[in-house]
């Protein structure tokens, strides 16, 4: 018997040139007990094939099982969230805003020539005499020094004056 159909088939199969039916005739040819043995090396690709189309088939009661879970009323389970939970972010907001006002009050402070943390020394304050006790008046080694000299304190050394 002459096979040169089924060897063009095979040929446009492996090709991908065959339609179903083409296909449908290679796997009718090969699920026969007998095939000649230069084809018999591609019997068990086209018996796998037709034993695998049977086997993946759904079951009758896939639809009725299927169609019994999506129609199930779906169970809507409520969750109750404390107010704590509830006010978290703003909580968080006000925490940023508060560390925001810290920091830039901290900046201000350290440019600001008036604040109470420099002592209350400013700008306009700078020269001005400060009036409290003064560790050159009770200074003793000064004073006894101009003692010695013989040279009292009120009274001042005449300069050389030099023509």
């Amino acid at each position: 018997m002459d096979y040169n159909y089924i060897k063009q088939l095979l040929q446009r199969y492996w090709s991908c040139q065959t339609s179903l039916e083409e296909e449908e005739i290679l796997r009718a040819f090969f699920s026969q007990k007998t095939v000649p043995a230069e084809l018999a090396q591609y019997q068990p690709l086209f018996a796998y094939q037709a034993a695998e189309a049977k086997a993946d088939t759904l079951g009758d009661d896939f639809d009725r099982r299927v169609l019994a879970l999506t129609q199930q009323p779906a169970r809507v389970h409520a969750r109750v969230i404390p107010m704590a939970q509830r006010l978290k972010p703003l909580f968080k907001a006000a925490a940023v805003v508060a560390i925001m006002l810290t920091i830039s009050n901290a900046f201000q402070m350290s440019f600001d020539t008036n604040s109470p943390a420099l002592g209350g020394v400013s700008g306009y304050d700078y020269n001005r005499v400060q009036h409290g006790t003064s560790v050159a008046k009770a200074d003793s080694a000064v004073l006894d020094t101009m003692s010695q000299t013989g040279i009292q304190p009120t009274e001042v050394a005449p300069s050389p004056i030099i023509k």
